[in-house]
């Protein structure tokens, strides 16, 4: 399953965002994943990815938009967020230091821990950056098993 939404830099489309992903995702896969725990992981990563969009790559221009695809391939699943900004260069990246007080830098720790694996492109596809979060949700429980447990 692939599916794709767009839109616009405004943090009062998180929820928006948020419900369409995890609809997409409850659709798909069903009630055989542990829903409160993977929808608390979602909703933080997405919110942490989208709300970096908005307060960085496109800083005071509400009018570009984003666009999130989601893939689902098994229980494999690959988001990304594109944007139109000039890009972050993750090499520079310092994990933050507690005890230092430092008061950015958590959201690429937190998504780094949340996800199996994290990319960041950028200047691609026209010239968007593309912020990809992958995970795998592990073997599919057959039913008949889980009655027996």
């Amino acid at each position: 399953m692939k599916t794709e939404l767009h839109v616009p830099s405004d943090i009062r489309f998180l929820t928006v965002v948020e419900n369409w992903l995890l609809s997409s995702l409850e659709v798909e896969l069903g009630s055989h994943i542990d829903w409160p725990r993977q929808s608390n992981r979602f909703r933080l990563v997405l919110a942490e990815a989208y709300s970096n969009v908005i307060r960085h790559a496109h800083k005071d221009q509400p009018h570009l938009p984003i666009v999130i695809r989601l893939e689902l391939q098994n229980r494999d699943i690959a988001l990304e967020v594109w944007d139109c900004g000039t890009g972050y260069e993750v090499g520079k990246y310092k994990q933050p230091d507690p005890e230092d007080r430092q008061e950015s830098g958590y959201g690429w720790l937190i998504m780094n821990r949340l996800m199996d694996r994290v990319d960041y492109s950028l200047q691609i596809n026209n010239g968007h950056n593309c912020l990809r979060l992958e995970v795998s949700l592990g073997e599919k429980v057959d039913e008949s098993q889980q009655l027996q447990a």
